[in-house]
């Protein structure tokens, strides 16, 4: 606490913005034999040694949510998925592309959420024979309807150049610039959307 917040006193509003922000990491497939967890792990090792923000690995499979519209709403999962995202701040969704857009499994998560969406950030990290980069564009329309302002920087991998025979993350070096360059811009941009929240 500053001198001037000693004599004058900090609003609650003001300490709420000082607090570290939470940063999920959410891993897009719930696949057998996915790699997503491989590229969310060094997502979030170099998130870790920034020490700006809590980062966590969220896992869709860990919920197991039933497929949208087949449900009454009730089960479990539901409600701990969306009390999850409620307690993030921003995103780093971890996109593998499937026949140019993101996984039934993703988009389904999505759905399953909308207030706990909004007025908050996200960046992306794709990967694919592209990089993942129609997947992503698809996410980014997406997002734009949840309320959740998707940042520029977007780290692309290879399933060429970063995956050893497509299952063994190995990424290039080159990556980590970028990497540190979207989560600049998901605290900046989670920290003043925190505000309107």
């Amino acid at each position: 606490m500053g001198f001037m917040d000693k004599l004058f006193g900090s609003t609650a509003k003001e300490e709420k913005t000082m607090e570290k922000l939470n940063i999920g990491i959410i891993l897009g497939s719930t696949r057998e034999g996915r790699v997503s967890p491989q590229v969310g792990e060094w997502v979030k090792g170099i998130a870790d040694k920034r020490g700006d923000a809590n980062y966590e690995l969220v896992d869709i499979a860990d919920y197991k949510l039933p497929f949208f519209g087949t449900t009454d709403g009730t089960e479990q999962g539901i409600g701990d998925w969306n009390q999850k995202l409620a307690d993030l701040d921003g995103f780093v969704f971890i996109v593998q592309e499937y026949n140019h857009s993101i996984t039934g499994a993703l988009k389904n998560a999505l759905d399953f959420a909308r207030e706990a969406w909004n007025n908050k950030a996200a960046g992306i990290v794709s990967y694919g024979s592209t990089g993942g980069a129609r997947a992503a564009e698809h996410l980014r329309g997406i997002m734009g309807e949840l309320m959740i302002a998707d940042v520029r920087v977007h780290p692309t991998l290879s399933l060429f150049t970063d995956f050893e025979n497509g299952t063994v993350f190995k990424p290039q070096d080159l990556h980590l610039t970028n990497v540190n360059a979207m989560l600049d811009q998901v605290l900046a941009w989670s920290g003043a959307l925190k505000t309107l929240r």
